[in-house]
C-alpha cells in the first residue's frame, strides 16, 4: 500500500495543533498496520465525499482519503463541523 497526501491535506495538518499533529501520525502508524483497526472508526462516506473514507483523529477530527486498493490519498483533515457541512 502507497500513501500519499495532497496539498490540501498537507496544509491544514501543518497549521493545526501539535496534538492533532501527533494524533494522527499515531493513528496512521495503526491505518498502516490495519487500515480497518476499530480504534480508527475507518467508514465510508456520501454526499460531497462520496467515494471517499474517514478515521478518526481525535474525537471530533477526521482525516478523509481515497482507496483504489493500492494507493491511499489523503484529501482533507479537520473537525467534523469543518468537513461535513
Amino acid at each position: 500500500m502507497q500513501i500519499k497526501f495532497n496539498k490540501k491535506f498537507v496544509k491544514r495538518l501543518e497549521v493545526s495543533s501539535s496534538l492533532i499533529r501527533r494524533n494522527f501520525e499515531n493513528n496512521l502508524s495503526i491505518f498502516i498496520s490495519n487500515k480497518f483497526n476499530h480504534l480508527l472508526n475507518n467508514h465510508s462516506l456520501n454526499g460531497e465525499y462520496s467515494g471517499c473514507r474517514s478515521i478518526n483523529i481525535t474525537g471530533d477530527w477526521r482525516a478523509i482519503f481515497k482507496d483504489d486498493g493500492e494507493v491511499v490519498v489523503f484529501i482533507t483533515i479537520g473537525k467534523h463541523s469543518q468537513l461535513y457541512k
